[in-house]
């Protein structure tokens, strides 16, 4: 059985059905014309949340509409769609996932039972397909009954450099990057507006999370900032924001993580030690204790072997 075929066969724990009260609709903010954002609180999933905790959105064109993203849970896509539907009935033609990380993708089958085309970056149905069970399992506990429901939905359009999707009227630019935040990362560029989704390339307020290569992020971070566009959505943080000018954040705390802890490796700290580096940056980022003695410990398993 392929990986794609492997994952659609991977439900939630109980196998509990999609619920059929009605789901509160997420509050958009359109940010350009016809291109709508959720701007998550920057929060751990939790009960109360629905593991709503990631910026999610959607494009409309004249004849369907992209979703950028889904949510931490079958609830939060459910959420998601509920918004959408306030806004068009025209048929959701794509979701598109950014990146491998739960808070990203496990809302994906709020959009199953609507002829949708799933997309991601090549890695994204291994990198899922080795993590599901483990993303299911220690999600449900933190979200609790809301996450009823919830299962994998892998991409079935993938993409190994560039993509092209026509909405009617409106083509997205998808990009496929290399080992980053995560090996999975893939950003989506309305043209019409000039509009750039980073998925979590780019953090703002929230602590960046690092589950790829630090070199290779800041690597990619530099390769972004030469792109101009009108307004970029992060991952996590405000809906838009202008750009290059919302990389300078991310930009520093990287680069500070990087410059100590490769003081470490080179002074022969342990890597037990490795969660001092960047403690100068806790001020400056939401949820700090949370992620950055693992960036820290991440960056030192990449760097000792450089």
């Amino acid at each position: 059985m392929t990986i794609v075929g492997a994952l659609l066969l991977i439900l939630t724990f109980a196998g509990a059905p999609a619920r059929a009260a009605e789901a509160t609709p997420l509050p958009m903010q359109e940010v350009a014309p016809g291109v709508f954002v959720y701007a998550a609180p920057y929060a751990l999933a939790g009960r109360g949340n629905d593991g709503a905790i990631a910026n999610v959105g959607f494009v409309i064109g004249r004849e369907a509409v992209a979703v950028i993203d889904t949510g931490g849970s079958l609830r939060a896509g459910e959420r998601l769609r509920a918004a959408l539907r306030q806004r068009t009935a025209l048929p959701v033609r794509y979701v598109i996932n950014t990146h491998v990380h739960p808070d990203h993708v496990l809302g994906n089958a709020a959009f199953a039972t609507e002829g949708t085309t799933f997309v991601g970056h090549r890695a994204l149905p291994e990198a899922l397909a080795a993590r599901a069970q483990d993303y299911l399992r220690a999600n449900a506990d933190l979200v609790g009954p809301d996450f009823a429901g919830t299962r994998i939905v892998p991409p079935t359009l993938l993409v190994s450099t560039t993509l092209d999707l026509d909405l009617g009227g409106r083509v997205l630019h998808l990009d496929a990057w290399p080992t980053a935040h995560t090996n999975s990362d893939l950003t989506v560029r309305d043209e019409g507006t000039d509009t750039w989704f980073l998925g979590d390339l780019l953090f703002v307020g929230h602590v960046p999370a690092l589950d790829g290569r630090l070199t290779g992020w800041i690597a990619t971070l530099r390769a972004l900032r030469a792109r101009p566009a009108a307004r970029v959505v992060p991952g996590h943080g405000p809906a838009a924001l202008p750009w290059p000018a919302a990389a300078g954040p991310i930009d520093r705390y990287l680069a500070t993580l990087e410059a100590q802890v490769r003081a470490m490796v080179r002074d022969g700290t342990p890597i037990g030690e490795a969660g001092r580096a960047a403690r100068g940056e806790a001020g400056d980022w939401a949820l700090f204790d949370d992620f950055n003695a693992r960036n820290a410990t991440t960056a030192y398993q990449e760097l000792e072997w450089e």
